[in-house]
């Protein structure tokens, strides 16, 4: 029996633990692992919450800042209980929630500064706990993102740790843009306040574009065993340069990765998704879910600010309670980030025209998401002014599976996307999708297969690409019902399991075979 450890911001199989696509990953990949006879300990944060209802397993002491710390590992019950698996947090008062997801802080002013006190406190806890066998014995560590990658700072170079150096580390990109950049020294956020008496080689440590500072992301790809993008198309993106918008590739990182490919470290792996034990949406409950949602969340204090534009949602929504149905639904579920919608927040014109190719068939736009404040702003002015854009600027569970289930055609315009989960649950049901060629939508979308997807080689060809495949799908939808019964067939057809992702995980990443 294999032993493994994954440490991570996010865990979907606890419940308020998720704010993105990791939190998928890390819930769905350890019931597989566990599924096959090993076992599987899982860590995250507590946020301040999650460790309500835990049992105390262990209070870990460790030093930061030349100061004794004291944080608390707790097991948490999940979800869903497999065999062979178990959940953790840590507790301490300075790991708090943050804004986004209840899990991320967002600092405009200084980027990282809070989650890398919090995720420092994190990942030196656990580092206590691997040390205390607080977890037994493990084999494998496998980290997601830059907020556990300190575990390898510590590994390396703090002497209390030396014992951690036996096991073998694996690394998780699942966003790439988001590195975790803190400066060395003269910063309460930085290393030489958290680690004043340790000394370390910056140059294995350093971003290439800010010398005076420590790039987390860098570390997890430098000083790990194995590295892995979420799909094998990404993979190869990101070993070439960036040039945006009309080529996200390897953010400044490019070197370090192709290193990584070099000594045979680097894998792509596409990501899976689930397609038994999923949440069963009833159908017929789309605009009765809305409005739900909406009257939830205008009785909540933080929306207030939107209350107007909440309302207004609900008037138009309530048309199609009454039972005055579009006749085509295309939609968008997604965190409102430039990495999502870069391409409708600089060409809004643009998505104006495919409201407008809607018009034509009957057909609305539903959008839910929440996100930057300039991205909801934009979708909030398109809504007040075009009749058959609705955007539910808030998140429901219920009314995400509702949305799922009763679209007619998925769209998902990022600019760029490490894996994509959206894809993957859209075409679960039967719903094409209408894709950008990029990352993990060009491994899992084919274009007049099972869905479609735009592309070109300049920002202004990709937007004129984005309206016109638009178009395309509408005609199809309209005047060639055999075809788009078939891409619909296919797209519920595609299996993009779990088993086989974790087959490749053991023979590429953990070097075991299945």
């Amino acid at each position: 029996m294999n032993k493994f450890l994954f440490v991570a911001a996010e865990n979907d199989a606890l419940d308020k633990c998720k704010a993105g696509g990791m939190g998928d990953v890390v819930r769905d990949v350890p019931r597989e692992i566990a599924s096959r006879g090993d076992r599987v300990h899982v860590v995250v944060p507590s946020y301040s919450r999650l460790h309500q209802n835990g049992i105390l397993l262990s209070t870990l002491k460790f030093e930061l800042r030349g100061t004794t710390y004291f944080a608390e590992l707790y097991e948490v019950t999940p979800k869903k209980e497999f065999e062979n698996l178990t959940h953790y947090v840590i507790h301490h008062p300075e790991i708090e929630a943050g804004e986004i997801g209840h899990i991320y802080h967002d600092d405009p002013e200084e980027p990282f500064y809070t989650d890398f006190l919090k995720f420092t406190i994190f990942c030196a806890a656990v580092a206590e706990a691997m040390k205390k066998n607080a977890f037994g014995e493990l084999d494998i560590v496998h980290m997601h993102d830059w907020h556990s990658s300190l575990l390898l700072f510590l590994k390396e170079y703090v002497p209390a740790y030396k014992s951690l150096q036996q096991y073998r580390y694996i690394y998780s990109i699942h966003n790439l843009a988001i590195q975790g950049i803190r400066p060395f020294e003269n910063n309460y956020a930085s290393m030489q306040n958290w680690f004043p008496d340790i000394e370390f080689d910056k140059g294995r440590l350093m971003d290439y574009r800010y010398n005076d500072c420590i790039n987390l992301m860098a570390v997890g790809i430098r000083l790990s065993d194995a590295v892995q993008t979420v799909s094998p198309s990404y993979k190869e993106d990101i070993l070439q340069p960036s040039a945006p918008p009309e080529f996200i590739g390897g953010e400044g990182l490019e070197n370090d990765l192709r290193k990584a490919n070099d000594e045979g470290r680097l894998f792509g792996i596409l990501n899976g998704s689930n397609y038994a034990n999923i949440r069963a949406a009833e159908k017929g409950l789309l605009y009765r879910n809305t409005v739900s949602a909406l009257f939830k969340w205008l009785q909540e204090e933080d929306k207030k600010y939107k209350s107007d534009f909440l309302a207004h949602t609900g008037e138009k929504v309530m048309e199609y309670v009454k039972g005055n149905r579009p006749k085509f639904i295309a939609s968008s579920v997604a965190r409102l980030t430039e990495q999502k919608f870069y391409f409708v927040k600089r060409s809004p014109g643009a998505f104006v025209a495919i409201l407008k190719k809607l018009e034509e068939i009957d057909g609305v736009f539903m959008l839910l998401g929440t996100g930057a404040p300039d991205y909801e702003e934009t979708f909030r002015e398109l809504s007040y002014h075009h009749k058959n854009f609705i955007f539910t600027n808030g998140q429901s569970e219920d009314l995400i599976d509702s949305i799922y289930l009763e679209s007619d055609l998925y769209f998902m315009p990022s600019l760029f996307e490490p894996c994509g989960i959206s894809q993957m649950l859209a075409m679960r049901n039967g719903n094409p999708c209408l894709v950008h060629n990029t990352g993990g939508l060009k491994d899992t979308v084919k274009h007049l297969e099972t869905g479609f997807s735009f592309d070109g080689d300049t920002y202004d060809d990709k937007i004129r690409s984005m309206v016109d495949t638009f178009g395309l799908a509408i005609d199809i939808y309209r005047n060639d019902k055999p075809q788009w019964k078939t891409i619909q067939k296919k797209a519920k057809a595609m299996r993009f399991t779990w088993q086989k992702s974790v087959d490749k995980y053991y023979k590429h990443l953990y070097h075991m075979h299945t």
